[in-house]
């Protein structure tokens, strides 16, 4: 759906999704930071930043589910879809625009229409986090909820301590995502153009 030259990207599930999404995992990476770094002494007990922690995650794996339905049932799922060709040289030439093209007045390769919500880079950034990280940081972080499901060893290293190096090392990615998907959120016509369109579902081309 369009109107003039605005065009309804993110139904009303998307925005639902995306704003718990977004607290959830930043209340997720400062608990976790806090976690990882020890810190007993602070406004907040380390018991408290688990329990704080650990709510988060249900509240974030309850809404992935969200994500999933949404992708699965809905016409959004199209913007998630791969196709072999020029696999590797379309976001090779998104990536060369980023790091170059965009600050010498080159246009965008890929510029956004009703058909492609997403550049090549985009595209395949939000698969892997969506479809392989996300799954791997809910996954282990279930499992360190209940470590009796954990294997005690795995090519005899301990289980437990495998589970927590992956949920740690995918909840950095994520962390460099965030970081990284809010300075391209705010390249558009102005620096909140992109944040506005998530709140009201309208992005401007």
């Amino acid at each position: 759906m369009s109107s003039e030259n605005k065009i309804y990207f993110y139904p009303l599930w998307l925005r639902i999704w995306h704003g718990i999404n977004a607290l959830g995992i930043i209340l997720l990476i400062i608990t976790g930071i806090s976690m990882n770094a020890g810190f007993e002494e602070s406004l907040i007990s380390f018991k408290m930043i688990i329990t704080l922690h650990n709510y988060a995650g249900v509240i974030i794996t309850l809404n992935y589910g969200l994500f999933l339905f949404g992708n699965f049932f809905t016409s959004n799922k199209k913007f998630y879809v791969i196709k072999p060709r020029n696999f590797l040289k379309r976001p090779m030439k998104q990536a060369y625009y980023y790091a170059w093209g965009m600050f010498h007045g080159m246009k965008a390769p890929y510029p956004l229409s009703e058909k492609r919500k997403f550049n090549p880079l985009q595209k395949y950034t939000y698969v892997a986090v969506m479809y392989l990280v996300v799954p791997l940081v809910i996954i282990s972080g279930i499992a360190l909820m209940f470590p009796e499901l954990i294997f005690d060893k795995i090519y005899n290293i301990s289980g437990v301590l495998i589970t927590a190096v992956t949920h740690s090392a995918m909840g950095f990615f994520i962390s460099i995502f965030l970081v990284i998907h809010l300075y391209i959120a705010s390249i558009g016509k102005s620096p909140l153009d992109n944040f506005k369109s998530i709140i009201n579902g309208w992005h401007h081309i």
